[in-house]
């Protein structure tokens, strides 16, 4: 179960993205010129998402799936055109909108259902396999693993999630960015150490029937993210 600090904390993000950063993250995620930073930020977040479509079959016919803190979209319309059923959730209602302009007229076979509100809600449906990009990075560990099971609980298939695992670079980009007036950053990122989750989520009863399969980081510049994947045994 999830704490009072993960509903303060979805607040938080909720205001952010959909007032302060909206902006700056519809450039990031377009193919406007951006800074180099940014740049940076923009081709870590391509080959994450790219490793993560590697980790579902080719052919998602059929498939159901969940796009848990959709963004802007992109994962949702790489899944479509693989032919899933995607419904694609976001707590920020203009990163949604956006994703709604962006979506192509023609997604084959495949088709996404856009919505706005809390994933765990939305996960509760069940689907064939759950990604969460990029997502679950804003909560401490305990809430982080708590919306782990959130999602795995009804998913039959796979969980595909990122965390930023701990190291130098990312205490030194946590410090940094605490260095920034409030107003102007984002919520902070909770790193966690990938043997300290390991461990965390071997102790979860709810993810007794579960195992743990590809593990890839990608570093690139600014952005630092390690990618998990969950299979139902």
């Amino acid at each position: 179960m999830t704490s009072n600090a993960y509903r303060q904390r979805l607040d938080e993000i909720e205001v952010y993205f959909d007032d302060t950063a909206v902006e700056a993250w519809k450039r990031l995620t377009s193919t406007e010129p951006v800074s180099g930073i940014r740049a940076t930020v923009r081709a870590g977040r391509d080959r994450m998402r790219a490793l993560i479509a590697q980790c579902l079959p080719d052919d998602l016919g059929g498939r159901r799936i969940l796009d848990a803190g959709c963004g802007t979209g992109a994962m949702a319309v790489e899944l479509a055109r693989r032919g899933a059923d995607v419904v694609a959730i976001d707590i920020a209602k203009n990163l949604v909108d956006m994703a709604r302009e962006r979506t192509p007229a023609d997604l084959g076979a495949g088709r996404i259902e856009f919505r706005v509100g809390d994933m765990l809600g939305a996960a509760r449906e069940g689907f064939d396999h759950v990604v969460a990009m990029d997502s679950l990075i804003h909560y401490a560990a305990p809430d982080m693993v708590a919306m782990v099971e959130a999602l795995a609980e009804p998913t039959r298939g796979s969980l595909l999630f990122t965390y930023p695992p701990r190291t130098t670079a990312t205490a030194l980009m946590h410090m940094t960015g605490r260095l920034f007036p409030r107003a102007d950053r984002a919520p902070s990122i909770e790193p966690i150490g990938p043997a300290d989750l390991g461990r965390r989520l071997a102790r979860s009863p709810q993810l007794g029937t579960w195992r743990a399969g590809r593990c890839e980081r990608v570093v690139s510049g600014f952005y630092l993210s390690e990618m998990l994947e969950l299979v139902r045994r």
